[in-house]
């Protein structure tokens, strides 16, 4: 009896990589399939897997908040991504913040060392036979998109900025200060640069003034809330970026013995320092007037910039009334799709869309029934996010981060941080039972670097 055929996957990003790896650790050969090094999406400026444009893109760490939670359950399930990022953790308050190349080396070591996964390059302009996994993430490439709307119909899409980085050495260090807000995490993973009030009326009013990059005539702009360009944010009022990224709470000017009028924080973007991204500045201003405003900003005005500002378009499916529950494709059964194209946003909720695609090829290819965990946890939230059974009906879909809207409501009265604990404990008493009937081992230990994962036991 000949082998099963290899399941494709297309994409090695974050979800992709976290496809591959789940199901060869679940004893299924796979192809992985990656555009790069031959082509790029816009938002890519290496040739690594599972890129990462920012070093703290991973988030919070905090196990009493959704993200943390997705975190630990990550972890709990033998995530190759969460691995990955602990072994290359740098500095960042409670944060979870990686070194990118590092980070990036040790995902492919992760694949490799299964031994079940083939690597091809090259775009994908048609659908492969067989089953698929579509991880393409938010920059679907035309000819795909084309030949996916053959099955999907309409898309829907929504814009996304990523922040500038600055050259570390051309900070001047005599502005900027060390410290952490209310000093959390190590209490000086930040670089602050504290601004009067007259500075930042000034700053506010040239980002409105300054020159944008528009999107074209037929694209109406739409942004994902939790990451909205500066300028947007300025137009909705002076204040807002002094209440938003810019606030300056928590935070004591050492020159002055008191907390600015607003700060701008430099989060460091790899272990050594050399590189800091401007935390919360996504940007659609043109690459000039990035250099010229935040150029006047107090400790930048001899910047070197290792990474401007960008805009780029975000496409994703309108997944509760497209897949079925097992993230597979209502009009064609075969094709599955994993991350940000199914309407999750962020790293963390790609990787965790990818394990749950993982979890469904494998309970198609064995004849078993496909059980994400329970709503109450992490997964599962983001699971009902997908399937729309988080939403009202008819409400339109829109990407989202994990947050705590997802899950079924805890009962009884009690305060933001009552609540927090209370949704934190319902989840990890609940992921614990969903656990002894997971189909493959569920870790308790990270995996070694370089280290083979242990196979699932037989179906």
């Amino acid at each position: 009896m000949s082998a099963p055929a290899p399941i494709t996957v297309i994409g090695a990003g974050l979800a992709g990589s976290e496809v591959a790896y789940q199901l060869a650790r679940l004893g299924h050969r796979v192809v992985l399939r990656e555009q790069k090094p031959l082509k790029r999406s816009p938002a890519h400026q290496s040739n690594d897997i599972a890129e990462l444009v920012c070093s703290n893109s991973l988030r919070s760490d905090n196990p009493e908040s959704a993200i943390g939670m997705l975190h630990a359950e990550l972890r709990r399930v033998g995530s190759v991504i969460l691995h990955a990022a602990d072994a290359n953790r740098v500095p960042a308050g409670d944060a979870l913040a990686v070194e990118r190349a590092g980070f990036s080396a040790e995902v492919r070591r992760g694949l490799e060392a299964t031994g079940r996964i083939e690597f091809v390059a090259g775009e994908v302009a048609e659908i492969p036979p067989g089953d698929v996994v579509f991880a393409t993430g938010p920059l679907t490439s035309e000819a795909l998109t084309q030949a996916l709307a053959k099955h999907t119909g309409e898309k829907l899409y929504f814009y996304d900025a990523i922040a500038p980085i600055v050259a570390g050495d051309s900070i001047d260090r005599s502005i900027a200060f060390r410290a952490s807000r209310y000093g959390k995490g190590e209490g000086d993973d930040y670089l602050n640069l504290p601004l009067t009030k007259d500075e930042y009326e000034r700053f506010v009013n040239e980002v409105r003034n300054g020159q944008k990059v528009t999107p074209h005539a037929f694209e109406e702009p739409k942004y994902f809330e939790g990451c909205l360009p500066i300028e947007v944010m300025a137009e909705r009022g002076d204040r807002v970026l002094a209440f938003g990224p810019m606030k300056p709470v928590g935070l004591t000017d050492p020159r002055t013995g008191r907390w600015p009028h607003a700060v701008v924080q430099l989060r460091m973007e790899d272990r050594d320092g050399t590189a800091w991204n401007l935390v919360g500045f996504q940007t659609r201003l043109t690459w000039p007037e990035q250099k010229r405003i935040f150029g006047m900003l107090p400790g930048l005005q001899n910047a070197e910039w290792v990474r401007m500002g960008q805009i780029h378009r975000n496409t994703f499916l309108d997944s509760p009334r497209l897949l079925a529950r097992d993230l597979s494709l209502v009009a064609e059964p075969r094709l599955f799709f994993a991350g940000q194209i199914t309407g999750v946003e962020g790293y963390v909720e790609s990787t965790a869309c990818g394990y749950l695609t993982a979890l469904a090829v494998h309970a198609r290819r064995t004849g078993t029934s496909f059980t994400p965990p329970p709503g109450t946890t992490a997964l599962g939230a983001l699971h009902r996010h997908v399937t729309g059974e988080a939403h009202p009906p008819g409400a339109p879909y829109q990407p989202t981060n994990v947050v705590f809207a997802l899950f079924p409501p805890v009962e009884g009265r009690m305060n933001k941080a009552q609540k927090r604990q209370a949704y934190a404990a319902r989840g990890r008493l609940d992921f614990d039972a969903w656990a002894v009937h997971a189909p493959h081992p569920v870790a308790a230990q990270p995996l070694r670097p370089g280290a083979a994962p242990a196979p699932a036991p037989p179906p």
